[in-house]
């Protein structure tokens, strides 16, 4: 879909006359899943992000408008959003939450509040995540589109304000424009509005939209929708390019989660299900009945032979969370505080890295739990749900 010259007060005329949100920025095709879901009379759509994604917010929206528009089209519709996780967890966890449901013909995917305000993430961790869950897509699903939605919080909104572009905004849309995937620029729309004053941040409601603000999401993603798919198709699916060389050739292109079967370590560890009951501290329902890896006994050590560029765990981090020695192949060790800004009232999840820059290979990872730790945690536990590696297999 070509765009017109015209523009006037950010919009942008397409061909077909509709007027479209500067904020949406149409890149590549949603051809694929358009043809999936008109002449294939069925299709799979998966959302993944955070929060803002596992809540009844925009997703269920976006649902709606897309049965409304193939009405004859049987869908199937994975929820992948896990709160606070970021874009590094995602890539990890891309394949068990969504590549192994089957074919994928449209990703939502937003993951720009939790890598700014949870993970705190540089712009290079920033790419490293969402590149690796791009890349990972599509080699899996060569045909698979994209929609990356850019959310927002104060700090993204302070930086719109103060003629910046928020720092992993700027990094996804890098990885956007690598791999032609439309964004919604959600955080720079919603800034604007509220300056003018249109509504205020309150009714927008929040962090966590309310109904209106996520409406907001839904409508700008209908924009999107109508400028690809008013037309007639584009031809059948075809695979989409798989640029080289990456962005970042240390990207968790290859993140999976390691079974324990392949750890060693001895009786100061258990796999099983923790007794809540016993721990202080907020527990999220999903996590409550998994079976994870805990060792909270100062000394307790464990090795596990991998192969790949990078390994990590990911983790619940709560009031007791510790700190972790951690060596690779025998070099200098690096403490690791597993301990997190939000783990004085939560069992916190996220992805701690114990290195992301190892040459491809086979390598051995050490850990040892250490008597010192943060000095807002009370106790040396670790309770990881899985072992990470960007598998070089």
């Amino acid at each position: 879909m070509k765009v017109s010259l015209l523009a006037l007060s950010g919009i942008v005329l397409f061909s077909n006359a509709q007027a479209v949100d500067l904020n949406v920025t149409p890149r590549g095709n949603l051809n694929n899943a358009r043809v999936q879901f008109q002449e294939q009379k069925k299709g799979h759509v998966a959302f993944f992000g955070g929060s803002i994604t596992e809540m009844e917010g925009y997703r269920p929206m976006v649902c709606e408008l897309l049965q409304k528009r193939f009405p004859e089209t049987a869908f199937t519709f994975t929820a992948a959003g896990v709160s606070s996780t970021c874009s590094t967890t995602g890539a990890f966890r891309l394949q068990n939450d969504v590549l192994s449901k089957g074919p994928v013909d449209l990703l939502f995917v937003e993951y720009a509040v939790n890598d700014d305000q949870d993970a705190s993430h540089s712009k290079e961790e920033c790419i490293r995540g969402m590149e690796g869950i791009i890349r990972h897509l599509r080699r899996t699903y060569s045909k698979a589109d994209v929609v990356m939605t850019f959310f927002l919080n104060e700090s993204s909104m302070q930086k719109y304000n103060a003629g910046e572009v928020p720092l992993p905004i700027l990094a996804h849309t890098e990885v956007a424009e690598k791999y032609g995937i439309s964004t919604i620029n959600l955080a720079k729309a919603v800034t604007a509005k509220i300056a003018a004053g249109e509504f205020d941040w309150k009714k927008f409601g929040g962090v966590h939209p309310a109904p209106f603000g996520n409406r907001i999401a839904a409508d700008m993603i209908a924009d999107l929708f109508a400028s690809q798919w008013s037309a007639a198709p584009n031809g059948p699916a075809k695979s989409h390019a798989l640029p080289e060389p990456p962005i970042d050739d240390k990207s968790y292109s290859k993140g999976r989660f390691v079974d324990f079967s392949e750890l060693k370590f001895n009786e100061s560890w258990k796999i099983h299900v923790p007794d809540w009951k016993s721990l202080t501290g907020g527990k999220r329902e999903r996590f409550t009945k998994e079976t994870m890896l805990e060792g909270a006994q100062v000394g307790a050590e464990l090795s596990f032979p991998f192969e790949g560029t990078a390994v990590g765990a990911y983790v619940l981090a709560g009031p007791d969370a510790g700190t972790l020695e951690a060596s690779i192949d025998g070099g200098a060790p690096k403490k690791v505080n597993l301990f997190h800004k939000f783990s004085s009232g939560l069992h916190y999840p996220r992805t701690v890295m114990f290195a992301d820059t190892l040459p491809e290979g086979k390598h051995v990872l050490k850990l040892k739990v250490l008597e010192e730790k943060d000095g807002k945690s009370s106790g040396y536990a670790f309770r990881a749900l899985h072992f990470v590696v960007n598998d070089g297999r």
